[in-house]
């Protein structure tokens, strides 16, 4: 069955004049006439059946219909614009290039994944990596996303996937909170107030059952998404925080934060990268998935991680 679509030219010109609402100013980014604008618009506009532009002192304007069609146009031009660029890269470096859009946890990025990406680009020049953040599983199929770091248990229904590192956990907190004492247990860190991870209800419940305390008000306390967040709240002092030790470095070098206890705790969960099983042949993918690999090898044995 035939598709039925406008021309691209007519939805080209048809964008361009929603975007300057101006045949003219349409015309002139076109290199065409205004009286082809008109013409091409016309022609779109027989061929829905509904008026997109109405006359107006300043001009034209567009109608609710074309409000409406015209944000739908410029992101889908914008899409086949941006996936053109990039099989014109890929074909221009040989099959080398492209870009990847991945999903990540976005401190996980910040502070784990983007120090490092300038390897990445200085071996893979040709491969642009784009991030969008995501904190919870989604479906792929739903997405524009070629890949996403997610930290779980590694079963995504229509992936495959490499592991990365084990989820590493320590106690985190300000020296203005701790007030200066050294010999904090498992026990007494209980006394603080306990920040809760939104996405994790149950982080602080399994901490403390690793050292065989049961603490009725493991869940209770201020609840924040990001992880971001809660190493920012621990650090002002607002409590004491459970992360991945691998995003707060910089802060327990720095100072900023301290460790309460002096134990790491290895959550049921690993870092993965997880991709669709029909992405998995990319070149690029590929080329991203093996030097995250190699530096997530050379992360663990930097830091002692199975």
């Amino acid at each position: 069955m035939r598709r039925k679509l406008p021309s691209t030219a007519a939805l080209a010109a048809f964008e361009a004049a929603a975007r300057h609402q101006s045949y003219t100013k349409a015309a002139a980014e076109l290199s065409v006439t205004q009286s082809a604008v008109c013409r091409q618009i016309a022609s779109l506009e027989s061929f829905l059946g509904v008026a997109l532009f109405r006359r107006n002192q300043r001009g034209v304007g567009l109608t609710e219909a074309g409000q409406r069609y015209a944000r739908s146009v410029a992101a889908r031009l914008d899409e086949v614009e941006r996936d053109t660029l990039d099989l014109m890269a890929q074909a221009g470096l040989g099959g080398q290039g492209g870009s990847l859009e991945l999903a990540v946890v976005p401190t996980f990025a910040t502070q784990w994944l983007l120090p490092r990406l300038s390897r990445f680009q200085a071996a893979h020049p040709g491969i642009t990596v784009h991030f969008s953040s995501r904190t919870r599983p989604f479906l792929f199929a739903d997405t524009e996303l070629d890949a996403a770091i997610h930290a779980g248990d590694g079963r995504w229904p229509g992936t495959e996937g490499r592991l990365l590192m084990p989820e590493a956990l320590v106690t985190v907190a300000s020296p203005a909170l701790l007030k200066g004492r050294t010999d904090w247990t498992p026990q007494s860190l209980s006394t603080l107030p306990l920040l809760q991870a939104s996405t994790r209800p149950y982080a602080w419940r399994h901490w403390f059952e690793a050292h065989g305390l049961e603490i009725e008000h493991d869940m209770a306390g201020a609840r924040m998404e990001l992880f971001s967040m809660l190493s920012e709240a621990a650090a002002q002092g607002l409590g004491v925080a459970l992360l991945p030790r691998l995003l707060v470095e910089d802060q327990l070098s720095s100072g900023r934060l301290v460790q309460v206890v002096a134990h790491v705790f290895e959550s049921d969960r690993r870092y993965y990268l997880l991709y669709p099983e029909h992405k998995a042949a990319s070149p690029a993918l590929k080329a991203f998935a093996d030097w995250l690999e190699t530096e997530a090898a050379q992360y663990r044995a930097d830091v002692g991680l199975a």
